[in-house]
């Protein structure tokens, strides 16, 4: 890791759901330039979301050259942060993509995951994830078997393939992928948890070649240095839900982290311990290259994606600007929302799962639903934690969706924790760069956070009851017969 200088400047790359963008900060955590390249991922049909390779890279190096431009001085080093799951296939000579960014919420490859159900229990216990299409490997699969280009260049020996974050991180040094990051790796369900490395087992189980695949590597390493700016090295790359949980600095075990974007996701830090719990996910939170942290984690896929179904499909074309009022005109709504936008994650499980209202209501009251089903996720999950941790003792939320102050008092009220909102939402990039200066004892906080507590909410709780006798109802009613 880059060694720690308190006049040092930092650039960080985030490449996320809905944009791109990259950020210079100080050692002590202060932003000192920000570029954004918005980009749009393509849905053909329900089961499909991806990016179109060159248009992405093009935005990632609009951005960097934009906020390079922008900063007040030289750029000690470079760090990436990036969406976990989502899978490339690359011309190892070149870096130039053979096709097109899959991105973690498609679902197209869901049949090659069905026919391996009879190992799922041990590909659980090896990579820490369920099976699911989510994950990488199968997606991988896809490739080689509809994608021409792929197959034809696995046939001429010039094929890489991946996660998005190691084809991303070889085009910032101007080539083809040198290695992939562990976090990003793990993420591909090819890599055993405990040997941090593709596992051969896995690669039979899901028909993939290892030779196109760049070696597993620690978070902090050496992926080369930008083209952009050749003195610059890029030492850093890891997931953004990782990186998220370091915005403020060193973690606490005490507290339950929640990023909500595009998806949420609750995460807690278990250290040097790996934690094999039955119905979550357990990963390596960071790899500093000799010091291995690991975490406990929770996923909901329907978050801010659920509020962008709801705006497509009821043609709300304001969302954002009425959300705050309608949270705050509808204290509790006479609907539940079945949010199987994406499927349904931990604890559940399930690729497949309804999008329904089940009650009447108004577009206000509908609105209020779908954020309480992404907050009844979270409270789940929250609870599935708690078998094998101590009980949280509070909530630190960041992500595009903290900023709705009645997700938050929800998340509270159901809960009975206090949720901290921490100034300045942009946890992920705050995070790499407190990774990348080298976890500066004297990073800033930014500011105090807004906190929410703990109050009687029995409407509420009384949704909570009914959203969980309904997902289990239909869970019941769609288990596959024995």
């Amino acid at each position: 890791m880059h060694t720690h200088d308190a006049h040092e400047r930092y650039l960080i790359i985030d490449q996320g759901g809905h944009a791109s963008r990259a950020f210079v900060f100080d050692a002590r955590g202060r932003r000192l330039a920000a570029a954004t390249r918005e980009i749009r991922a393509h849905r053909p049909d329900e089961l499909r979301a991806e990016y179109d390779g060159g248009a992405l890279w093009a935005s990632i190096a609009g951005a960097v050259t934009q906020a390079l431009a922008a900063a007040p001085g030289p750029v000690a080093a470079a760090g990436l942060a990036t969406q976990r799951s989502n899978v490339a296939c690359w011309d190892r000579t070149s870096g130039e993509p053979l096709g097109p960014v899959i991105s973690w919420q498609d679902r197209r490859a869901w049949r090659t995951v069905e026919a391996l159900r009879p190992y799922e229990k041990t590909i659980h216990e090896r990579t820490g994830l369920f099976l699911t299409p989510h994950y990488g490997a199968s997606k991988l699969r896809w490739c080689l078997d509809h994608l021409p280009e792929v197959r034809r260049a696995h046939e001429e020996g010039r094929l890489g393939f991946g996660p998005m974050a190691a084809w991303l991180a070889g085009r910032l040094a101007g080539g083809a992928a040198r290695a992939a990051d562990v976090v990003n790796a793990s993420r591909t369900q090819l890599v055993a948890l405990e040997a941090r490395d593709w596992d051969d087992g896995l690669l039979h189980l899901f028909g993939l070649p290892r030779d196109p695949l760049p070696p597993v590597a620690p978070n902090a390493w050496g992926y080369g240095s930008l083209a952009a700016a050749p003195e610059v090295p890029l030492a850093l790359v890891t997931g953004d839900q990782n990186a998220a949980l370091f915005a403020y600095g060193e973690l606490d075990k005490e507290t339950a982290y929640v990023n909500a974007g595009t998806g949420a996701f609750v995460l807690r830090a278990t250290g040097a311990r790996l934690v094999r719990p039955e119905r979550l996910l357990a990963g390596v939170l960071h790899d500093g290259g000799g010091r291995v942290e690991y975490v406990l984690e929770g996923t909901v896929n329907g978050a801010g994606s659920a509020l962008a179904w709801f705006a497509e499909e009821y043609g709300v074309e304001d969302l954002t600007a009425r959300l705050g009022g309608w949270l705050e005109e509808v204290p509790a709504s006479p609907l539940v929302f079945l949010n199987g936008v994406s499927g349904l994650g931990s604890p559940f499980w399930r690729a497949s799962f309804p999008v329904r209202f089940e009650g009447e209501g108004g577009l206000a009251e509908k609105a209020v639903a779908v954020v309480e089903s992404i907050v009844f996720m979270l409270a789940v999950n929250l609870e599935e934690q708690a078998r094998y941790l101590p009980a949280s003792r509070r909530i630190r939320l960041t992500g595009g969706l903290a900023n709705l102050d009645g997700l938050a008092q929800r998340l509270a009220d159901l809960s009975g924790l206090p949720v901290l909102r921490p100034p300045g939402l942009e946890a992920t990039v705050r995070g790499a760069a407190f990774l990348l200066a080298g976890r500066p004892a004297d990073w800033g906080a930014g500011g105090a956070p807004d906190v929410f507590e703990p109050r009687p909410n029995p409407a509420l709780a009384a949704n909570y009851a009914r959203w969980q006798e309904t997902v289990e109802a239909e869970l019941d009613s769609s288990a596959p017969s024995s």
